[in-house]
Formats: C-alpha cells, sequence, structure tokens
C-alpha cells in the first residue's frame, strides 16, 4: 500500500487519513465492501458502502498508473535516454494523459513522414528553422541538403521534409497536447452527420442527421446513441473546437514573429495540427465523453437495479402463477410457501367459451386443492386479457391477482441454472415458475438472471462492459447482504452473493445441507468444507437461520458480538430472548457501559437497533396493485385519460411507466414534475407506483407519452378520468431553435412544447 496514494484519495473523496487507510488495509485483507460498512465501523469511522467501494476503485485506478509508469520508465531507460528530471516528470504525473504526452516523443514509432525526413538528414536543417532566426534565409539554408541520391533535388523538397520533424515536435511536445486537451474538453463540439446512402435505412438516428452540441454539455443519452449509429455504419461522429482558437494556442507557444523561418514554422504548425493533433485529440476526446458518458449510464442502470431488486416481496404462500399466451395457451404452476413446485398445466382461456369455461372450472379446482392465496400473471402478451379473465372467476377476496414484470424469466428459463433446477421441465413451465418466485421474493429469483438481461438499463449493451459488470455485481452483492439470505433454504446462487461465500463455497453449503439436513446453528457453518475462518467471518452476519436455539443467529448480530448481548441479558436477569422481545428491558441498557476496545458506540447502537427488529427485512412492505380496467391495449388509450401505472425503467431524459396496455409509455424528463427537473431520478424510481396523464398516442411509431405533471390533472374529466372531448392544450410557444434528442419519440415530446 502507497502511502501517497491514502493521501490522494483522502483529499479527492474528503476523508481523513485514518478512514481510508483503514478500508484500503480491510480491502487488502480480503474484506468484502459489505463487512466492512456493516461490522467495521469503528475501523472506517463508519464509511459507508459507496463510500468504500470508492476507495476500492480509486486504489485500483491508482495502481493501474503505477503500472503504467513503471513501463514507461523501463521503455525509456532500455533507449538510454533516461534522465533524473525525465524519471521526476514521469513519476509525477498525475493523469493518464499528461504521462501519455511525456511518453509520445519515446514511444516506438512506425515510419512516419518525419522518420523519413530524417533518414535523408534533413533534422539539422529543421533546427535551424524552428530557431526562427530572423536573418535566416531558408531556401539559402536548404541548398546543402540538397542530395539526389536521397530524393530531394530541390530546396522546396528539403523544406517539406524539415517541416515534417517540425510537426512532430510540435505534436510531441506536452505543454501544446495539455493546452489542446483542455480546449476539445472545454469548447469541444460533437457532430453527427447521417451518411447520404443510408438515410432511408437508418430511420431510428433521425435525430442525428445533422446534430452538433457541446461535447462537454451533451448529456450520456445522445453522446451513446450517436456512437452507435457510427458503429452500425448510418453516421459520421466528430468533435472539435474552433480550428482557429486551436491554431491561435500553437502560435503562441511555437510562433517568434514573422521572420520566413517563422512562416515555415507557422506551415509546420498548420500541419501538425491538422494532421497529427486534431485527430489523436478528437480521439483522445471521444474516449474521455465515452467515459463519462459509461460512468453516467451505468450509474442510472446501477440504481435501477437496486430499487427493482429491493421491490416488497409477497413473502412465503402459496402462489399459482400462470405464463400468459393465445395461441398457445397459458402455462400454469402451483408452488408451495418455498416456491417448490407442485403442479402445472396448460389452459386455454383465450381460444373460445368452451375452453374458457373449462379454463375457468379448472382454475377454481386448483385454487381450492392447492389453497391458493395469490395469482401471479406475467405481465407479456395475453397479460392483461388473462388478468380479466381470472378476475371475472370471481375467486375468494383474500386472494390476490397480481400482474409480474416477467423481463428476464424467458432467460433465466433457457438458462443452465434453470436446467439445473428443473432438469424435467421445459422452458415454458420453468417460466411460470419464475414468475411465481419473482412475486414471493424479487430479489431471491433475479439473482438467477443476468442483471443486464432484466431490462432496467439505458444503452447497456453500448457501455464498458468491464465496468458495468463490476457496478451491477456491487449492487446486486449489496442487496443480498442488505436483505440476509435464510441459509436453510436460499439457492446456490443467492448463497454465492454472501458475503466471503461465493459460487464454490455455495456448492459445499447446499450440498452439505442435502446431505445433513438443515443447519442448526451458524456455528455448524463451520463444519462445510472450505468454510473457514476468514469465510465465516465475512458471511455469518449475513446468514439467518430462523429457528435455530440461539435467538440471534437469525439476526445481523455478528457471532463475534454474541458475548456483548450475553453480558446485557446478564446485566437485565433476562435471557437474550426477553432482551429481543421486550422494549422495556433493551431502555435501561447503557451502551457506554459495553464499550471495547472492538466494539465503539457504532456497532452497539447497531446491535440494540438489531435487537429490536432482529432479521429484519429493509425491503418496503408489499402493497397490492392493479392496473386500470378496461385499458388493455394502445387503442384503447385516448389523451386525457388518468391512469396507474408502475415506472419500469428510469433513464437520463425521462421514465417508462407500465400503464398495462403491453407497451411502456415515456413520460419524458419535462413532464416528470410541474417543477424543473434535471435528473429523473429525483423524481422516480423503478418499481414505483404513479398516476399518470395519457398526452399522445403514436399508433404507426408505436410510441406513448405521459405526463405526471399535477398540472395534466386539469386535461380529463376529474370524477370518471374518461378523455375531454377534445385533446389538451399543447401550451406552443413561439418557435426556437430545435434541440436533437436521442431517439425520435424524445424528440417528439420535446419538440411539442
Amino acid at each position: 500500500m502507497i502511502e501517497q496514494h491514502i493521501s490522494t484519495i483522502a483529499r479527492e473523496l474528503q476523508l481523513s487519513l485514518h478512514q481510508v487507510r483503514s478500508a484500503a488495509q480491510l480491502l487488502e485483507e480480503g474484506a468484502t465492501i459489505p463487512f466492512i460498512a456493516r461490522y467495521r465501523k469503528e475501523a472506517t469511522g463508519s464509511l459507508d458502502e459507496a463510500a468504500v467501494a470508492s476507495i476500492r476503485d480509486r486504489l485500483a485506478q491508482l495502481d493501474a498508473m503505477d503500472r503504467r509508469k513503471a513501463t514507461v520508465l523501463k521503455s525509456i531507460e532500455d533507449q538510454g535516454k533516461l534522465t533524473e528530471d525525465l524519471r521526476e516528470k514521469i513519476l509525477g504525473a498525475q493523469l493518464p494523459g499528461e504521462l501519455e504526452d511525456i511518453y509520445l516523443p519515446f514511444r516506438p514509432k512506425r515510419r512516419t513522414r518525419a522518420s523519413i525526413a530524417r533518414e535523408r538528414g534533413l533534422e539539422p536543417l529543421a533546427v535551424l528553422l524552428f530557431a526562427q532566426d530572423a536573418t535566416l534565409d531558408p531556401r539559402r539554408e536548404a541548398k546543402p541538403f540538397l542530395d539526389s541520391e536521397k530524393g530531394i533535388t530541390s530546396e522546396d523538397e528539403a523544406l517539406a521534409g524539415a517541416r515534417d520533424i517540425i510537426a512532430e515536435w510540435i505534436n510531441e511536445n506536452a505543454a501544446a497536447r495539455t493546452g489542446l486537451r483542455t480546449l476539445f474538453t472545454g469548447s469541444g463540439i460533437i457532430r453527427s452527420r447521417v451518411l447520404a446512402e443510408k438515410e432511408k435505412e437508418s430511420i431510428q438516428y433521425r435525430d442525428y442527421y445533422d446534430w452538433q452540441e457541446p461535447v462537454a454539455a451533451a448529456p450520456s443519452h445522445r453522446i451513446l446513441a450517436a456512437r452507435r449509429g457510427e458503429k452500425e455504419g448510418f453516421l459520421t461522429v466528430h468533435v472539435e473546437p474552433a480550428e482557429e482558437d486551436a491554431l491561435l494556442l500553437l502560435r503562441t507557444l511555437f510562433l517568434r514573429g514573422d521572420s520566413p523561418a517563422s512562416q515555415q514554422v507557422e506551415n509546420a504548425l498548420h500541419d501538425s495540427y491538422k494532421r497529427l493533433l486534431a485527430p489523436s485529440l478528437e480521439t483522445e476526446t471521444m474516449q474521455w465523453a465515452k467515459g463519462r458518458a459509461d460512468t453516467e449510464a451505468i450509474q442510472v442502470f446501477a440504481d435501477n437495479l437496486r430499487h427493482l431488486l429491493m421491490a416488497p416481496p409477497f413473502g412465503s404462500r402459496r402462489v399459482m402463477a400462470v405464463d400468459p399466451g393465445f395461441r398457445t395457451g397459458c402455462k400454469l404452476v402451483c408452488l408451495d410457501p418455498q416456491g417448490k413446485l407442485l403442479h402445472h398445466e396448460t389452459i386455454h382461456p383465450h381460444s373460445g367459451a368452451q375452453s374458457s369455461t373449462a379454463a375457468g372450472a379448472r382454475i377454481r379446482t386448483l385454487v381450492a386443492d392447492f389453497q391458493v392465496e395469490a395469482v401471479a400473471i406475467g405481465n407479456g402478451t395475453a397479460g392483461r386479457e388473462t388478468e380479466s379473465f381470472i378476475r371475472s372467476l370471481r375467486l375468494s377476496e383474500n386472494i390476490q391477482v397480481i400482474m409480474v414484470d416477467e423481463s428476464g424469466a424467458s432467460i433465466y428459463s433457457a438458462s443452465d441454472i434453470a436446467r439445473e433446477e428443473f432438469p424435467n421441465h421445459d422452458v415454458t413451465i420453468r417460466g411460470s415458475i419464475s414468475i411465481g418466485r419473482r412475486l414471493m421474493d424479487p430479489l431471491a429469483e433475479l439473482v438467477k438472471i443476468d442483471p443486464k438481461s432484466i431490462g432496467v438499463g439505458q444503452y447497456q449493451h453500448d457501455v464498458d462492459q468491464t465496468e458495468l459488470r463490476k457496478s451491477l455485481d456491487d449492487v446486486v452483492t449489496s442487496c443480498v447482504n442488505a436483505v440476509g439470505v435464510e441459509v436453510n433454504t436460499a439457492s446456490p446462487q443467492l448463497l454465492a452473493r454472501v458475503s466471503g461465500i461465493g459460487p464454490r463455497l455455495a456448492r459445499n453449503i447446499i450440498a452439505w445441507r442435502d446431505e445433513n439436513g438443515p443447519f442448526s446453528s451458524r456455528d455448524a457453518l463451520k463444519k462445510v468444507p472450505r468454510f473457514g475462518p476468514k469465510a465465516f467471518q465475512q458471511a455469518a452476519g449475513f446468514l439467518r437461520l430462523r429457528n435455530a436455539e440461539n435467538p440471534l443467529d437469525a439476526s445481523a448480530v455478528h457471532p463475534e458480538s454474541y458475548a456483548i448481548v450475553e453480558k446485557m441479558a446478564r446485566d437485565q436477569n433476562c435471557t437474550v430472548m426477553d432482551l429481543m422481545s421486550k422494549a422495556s428491558l433493551r431502555d435501561r441498557i447503557d451502551p457506554s457501559l459495553y464499550v471495547t476496545e472492538e466494539a465503539l458506540l457504532p456497532t452497539l447502537l447497531d446491535i440494540l437497533a438489531e435487537l429490536a427488529k432482529p432479521g429484519r427485512d429493509p425491503r418496503e412492505q408489499f402493497d397490492s396493485f392493479s392496473f386500470a380496467q378496461g385499458v388493455e391495449k394502445p387503442s384503447d388509450l385516448v389523451p386525457g385519460m388518468r391512469l396507474p401505472g408502475i415506472v419500469t425503467n428510469v433513464t437520463a431524459f425521462g421514465a417508462f411507466v407500465d400503464i398495462g396496455v403491453h407497451r411502456d409509455g415515456l413520460v419524458h424528463v419535462s413532464e416528470l414534475s410541474d417543477h424543473f427537473v434535471k435528473d429523473p431520478r429525483e423524481v422516480v424510481r423503478v418499481h414505483q407506483r404513479v398516476n399518470v396523464t395519457v398526452l399522445e398516442v403514436d399508433m404507426e411509431r408505436k410510441r406513448i407519452s405521459l405526463s405526471m405533471k399535477l398540472s395534466a390533472d386539469s386535461r380529463r374529466t376529474p370524477a370518471t378520468g374518461e378523455p375531454l372531448s377534445s385533446p389538451p392544450s399543447r401550451n406552443r410557444k413561439p418557435s426556437e431553435k430545435k434541440t436533437v434528442f436521442n431517439n425520435p419519440f424524445e424528440t417528439a415530446l420535446k419538440n411539442r412544447k
């Protein structure tokens, strides 16, 4: 661990040296982020998971920078050109671009125009010209360099070669590149144009046919959309500042008057910018913009995923799950409270009156036979129609009928995990099981699916896949450990996400459980092969045993703190169970009396909070939701309707809302609230229940625009929610310069205002 890095990170994150050093030490020892944040508050000064993750990521970046510096130093040293001054510059470089600028003159090169000129012996002439002596005559100085054998037959050829060398010097000048880099990122304009022959087949990129915007201000989704269009061969994308500004900067650095020699240098300067500097810095700026866009898009995806994984669970109850379909029928399964498959069959409620009657009778029978407490219906094709059918059966009012987002269920059903769980059932049955289990416990089921397949991201296939995977893995791990895992019923996929466990140890736990029966205590986990002291320390606090002899085994109190709780109980002349069940006993405890070197007040307060609600689930209580009856397809929508919906995805330009018509509507960021909203995440989150007003239905383009503005209430008849006789006023403003957005639907919404 390098102390300099600790200082850098502490300064950047505005943390104390002690906090950063302690977190870094724990990470180096193999501690996980959830464990550090939950059980090592004394060491880190109560850093949360986000802060610990930032320390981890920055340490990795600085370590990568150190490795690159070592490579650069070795390369220059091997060339015999490393000086102490150069070594200090390299070791002092703070940014990757700064380091690469220093290295550029020494980087091994392919054969260039400058290297060819050097081979012809023109470097001394370049030195003379670059000095820009006011009395120097370039053509006279070029004559001694004429050499027909080297292909230099005129003064103009000699001067051209010398300018090539000067152009390369300018290109490799660190000050020039630093100044231009600032100009490109601060004042550069990103532009996209459609390729003439691709206009008809690239309609999805219509907003980018002639788009430009300051690269520093361009939102991530527009940058990613334009780059995707370029990658697919429909657009060209460039970024550059005003050329005169760039040339002025270079003139300031390199020109010394207006002598004939200076004119040669200026010609070289123009050539260097257009041929070398501008293309190089454009590529670098596009990478910078892409990195910034990736970071924002990944953060949006991570936030959405967290809200989806932490959606309220219906709980361990008997569920009938239905994967709807028209022609092929509805695949139906019955599950016990632990999600075990009890029964499956196919019904055909949408194949005529006779089949519908038979399907209804069959559902009533199954509901009675399996004591069903809820019916979960996938929200895909035929979902709303199947919901209406089941509601029409008028089952017991105690049986809830619930629509479930089935995004990713088909991915799961065809996966190796699903085949291992249900080897004797086909993908349709597995999909139905996944829908039912997703209602019972969204987190436990969704951990089996690649997060990218869940459908809550924005341009997830265009961003850096390594960074995306790391971020999403962090979110899944964080959510699993925040909720805790019942070790005697958890799947291997869920166990693998527990702090300190991983896939291999998870399989060992399952194997031991299958062979020996349920674990009776946390301590019994130590009998599992490869479940050593380190793994136990990291995992134990996040594992739950609901019916263990020691009630603390069902809580988030770590076994290393059991002795503290037992002492609290002895001091109150009661049992640990009494302490957990009686607030009056806990209220008498003074936590300061139990402070030790290992357990300070933060840990003691956490223990008391856990004793009050042992094993508490941080997720919200489940609340049943229903879409508007009679509104089941886009053609049922009319501008002005006010409808309930569920947010399915949040992006940088707005939120998508499921209103039960098989196609999500978009609430553009400008329609999220009556006050200005810069980031949609300020207002909405995935799985949030909202009320929206239908603004527009574009049947041709299959787009639905919605509003969450309170003022939109005036666009409907208050008592019934029925549409007004005429479309709502659009409050059109005087025509302004058109602003282009990343997709036609977004543009249509924005330009309407």
